[in-house]
Formats: C-alpha cells, sequence, structure tokens
C-alpha cells in the first residue's frame, strides 16, 4: 500500500473517503517514478559515454579497442563486492542519502576522467563513476517497489527499467556529435550536467513513502539449489546484456570502418535503443499473458543472436538495426522473473543479491573480451559476433535453471 499515507491506511479500514492528503500521494507517486527514471537514465548516459565516443576516446587517448573494453567494462567491476552489501548500506544510512552520495562518486569519477588524458586516472574515473552507478542500480528498484508495491508495479517496473536503454540511445546520438563539434572536454560536461541534473531533481523532489516501515525481523536461508538456480538466472541475466552491451559499445565503431561518421553511426545504433523501449515492456506483457516466459527467453535470445551476426556481417544496417530494436528487448522482463521463482519474501533481499553479483562480475569480462577480440581480429565486427554467441549460450543454462527448479520442486512434494 506505498503511496499512501497512515490515515489513508485507517480510513481504507474504517470505510471513510480517502483524505485529500492520501489522493495528492496517489498522484505525486507518478513523479517519484520520474525523478527514479532521470537518475537511473543518467547512469545509462554515463555507463554509454565510453562507447558513443569509442573512436575519438581512442585516438585522444592513445589506446586500442581493446583499451576502450576494458574501460566500458569497468564500471561495472564494483558490483562484485557492492551487490550484495548494497541494500544493508541503503537500510543503515537511508536509501534517498545512499543514492544522492552514489550520484556524488558518479559526478567524481567523470570529473576525475574529463581532469587528464592519463590512462590510470581513466581507469580511477571510470571504478569511482561505476561505484556510484551501482549504489543507484541496487537501491532504486526497491525504491520503485517502495511505492507501487501491491499496484501497477509491473506498470513502474517496464517503465523504471526503461530508463537504461533512453539513457544510452540520447548517448548514442548526442555525444558523438558534441565530441566531433566541440571535443571530448565537452563529451565530459554533458555527462556532468544529466548528473547534476538528477541530483537536484532527487535531492528537492524525491522522498520516501510515508507507509510505517515493518520490517521483518525473520531471515531466510537458502538451500545449495536455490543458490545454484540464482546463478544460473543472473548468468543469463549477464550474458543477455553482453551481447546487448556489444551493440552500444562496439556498433559504432564497427559503422565507422565501414566509413560511417561517427555522428551517423552512433544515430542508427540508438535505433536499437530506442525500439527496445518499446519491445522490453512488450515481452513483459506476453510473458505474463502466454505464460510462456521460458519460450520467449529461449525464441527471444536466437532471434537476437541470428541479427546481430547479421549487422556484423555487413547486412543492411537500417532494417536490421530496426529489427534488432524489436526483438532485442523481448526477452528481458521474462529473466528478470527468473529469481522469483526460487525466492520466498524472506529470501528476496539475498537472493537478489547473489543474482545481481554474478551480473556484475560477467559484465567487465565480457566487454573486455569484446573489446580484445576486435583488437586481436582487427575489426568491431568481431564483438558483436561475441555478443551473439553469449546470447545462443542463454537458451542452455535456462535448461540448467529448469532442471535445477524442477529437481527442487520434486525435493518439495516429497519431503511433504
Amino acid at each position: 500500500m506505498a503511496g499512501e499515507s497512515i490515515y489513508d491506511i485507517a480510513n481504507i479500514k474504517t470505510g471513510r473517503a480517502p483524505s485529500a492528503v492520501g489522493r495528492i500521494q496517489v498522484r505525486s507517486r507518478w513523479t517519484i517514478l520520474a525523478v527514479l527514471f532521470v537518475a537511473r537514465a543518467a547512469f545509462a548516459f554515463q555507463f554509454g559515454s565510453v562507447g558513443a565516443v569509442a573512436p575519438q576516446l581512442s585516438q585522444g587517448l592513445g589506446v586500442s579497442l581493446a583499451d576502450i573494453g576494458i574501460l566500458i567494462g569497468l564500471y561495472f567491476a564494483p558490483g562484485v563486492l557492492l551487490a550484495l552489501p548494497g541494500g544493508t548500506i541503503g537500510r543503515r544510512y537511508g536509501d534517498k542519502a545512499t543514492v544522492l552520495a552514489g550520484l556524488l562518486a558518479m559526478l567524481a569519477g567523470e570529473l576525475l576522467m574529463a581532469s587528464s588524458t592519463s590512462w590510470g586516472l581513466q581507469i580511477a574515473g571510470r571504478l569511482i563513476a561505476g561505484t556510484g552507478g551501482i549504489l543507484l542500480s541496487v537501491l532504486m528498484t526497491k525504491m520503485v517497489a517502495d511505492w507501487f508495491a501491491g499496484r501497477e508495479i509491473a506498470t513502474a517496473m517496464a517503465i523504471f527499467v526503461n530508463s537504461w536503454p533512453v539513457g544510452i540511445a540520447i548517448s548514442l546520438m548526442l555525444l558523438p556529435w558534441i565530441g566531433l563539434t566541440f571535443g571530448l572536454h565537452l563529451v565530459h560536461l554533458a555527462v556532468e550536467m544529466w548528473i547534476l541534473i538528477a541530483l537536484g531533481v532527487m535531492a528537492v523532489v524525491y522522498r520516501a513513502p510515508e507507509t510505517a516501515a515493518f520490517v521483518e525481523s525473520e531471515r531466510g536461508s537458502l538451500t545449495p539449489e536455490t543458490i545454484y538456480a540464482l546463478v544460473a538466472a543472473g548468468g543469463i541475466w549477464c550474458l543477455y546484456n553482453i551481447g546487448f552491451s556489444m551493440i552500444f559499445s562496439f556498433g559504432p565503431s564497427m559503422l565507422g570502418e565501414r566509413h560511417w561518421s561517427i555522428a551517423a553511426a552512433g544515430s542508427a545504433i540508438s535505433i536499437v535503443l530506442w525500439l527496445a523501449v518499446i519491445s522490453v515492456p512488450l515481452g513483459g506483457v506476453l510473458a505474463d499473458q502466454t505464460k510462456r516466459g521460458e519460450a520467449i527467453v529461449v525464441t527471444g535470445s536466437i532471434a537476437f543472436a541470428m541479427l546481430t551476426l547479421i549487422l556484423s556481417q555487413s547486412g543492411p544496417v537500417l532494417p536490421t538495426v530496426i529489427a534488432l530494436g524489436i526483438v532485442c528487448g523481448l526477452p528481458a522482463g521474462a529473466i528478470m522473473s527468473l529469481p522469483a521463482r526460487v525466492l520466498e519474501r524472506k529470501t528476496r533481499s539475498i537472493g537478489m543479491g547473489i543474482f545481481f553479483t554474478v551480473f556484475y562480475a560477467g559484465m567487465p569480462v565480457g566487454t573486455t573480451i569484446g573489446g580484445r577480440l576486435s583488437t586481436s581480429i582487427g575489426t568491431a565486427s568481431a564483438a558483436l559476433d561475441f555478443g551473439a554467441v553469449m546470447l545462443l549460450v542463454c537458451p542452455v543454462i535456462l535448461w540448467l535453471f529448469r532442471r535445477v527448479v524442477l529437481g527442487q520442486n520434486r525435493t518439495a512434494v516429497s519431503s511433504t
């Protein structure tokens, strides 16, 4: 019943009409969602900024595409350490205060990267910024749930998740043009400005719901089978996102090799992200309505992989990126629903921590491999081929997940 005042909870129990304060809060939760959307989009915008200007950055820093891949992946590296304790940090210091601290870390990291072309400072800045971004990622999903639990939660989560492709798409469309016209310093400034806007709206507008907080004191424990299933689910989410990230991280460089301008290449690849804004919630609706989430993951991953290979092998660019945008988001909702199949309410916090730890551990490795393959083979299309292979592995891990869950269910039935 997040989003109602304690007075309206009493009114509901007694049958009285909701108060004016309660009606204001019902309307305001969508404002809160908009604030969280802007903040998470800043996280995506900063993450996508390196891939968006990769050719310029490679030339300006005197590094290879392999090094750019490392720089991209480092943004997620702090998640290996922060995914599990992130919720505890938010509980101790407050969700809003922790998110504001995360945004400040993102700003500090970007300022450090802008201050020098030193490779060491680029790495340090990316790690600092990523630390702040991970805190946002872990906590803001909970903040959405706090406001929408029991009402429009699926719609709210779909809107919130879409902040990621929106932020990256804007980075692909805007930052290459800024870099070509004004230089890399203005690219950093654009990222810093969005983070400052997110800081402002979070500080001024966001507030926690006024319902009383009821925290369960009971701690749940995870069985080995549940941990295996969570690791498998996290692996699927990780590989799916590696395949996705290869498109927007190395796609512009690949089109540049085909004599596209950096601005045109970024705009073309951004089509994938803009259409993902539609396909992500569409895939979730299809999974809910048909009850065939696993089938959507399998068919969506295979179709995504095939289209990625077509794009990397000099296929028609615009028709392929349009098809990619329509297909790429379909598996996302069904994949994210997998942990809920094996977690109880009392184990959800620690379980999701395991899920995200696997994700954040794998993402830096994946982007680094993509960059190194591009350098060793001599073309950025190698990264896209690698991403396609990762997508094809997703159905295999899903089969393992299903076997673990079925075995767990049989054990539960036999024990009763």
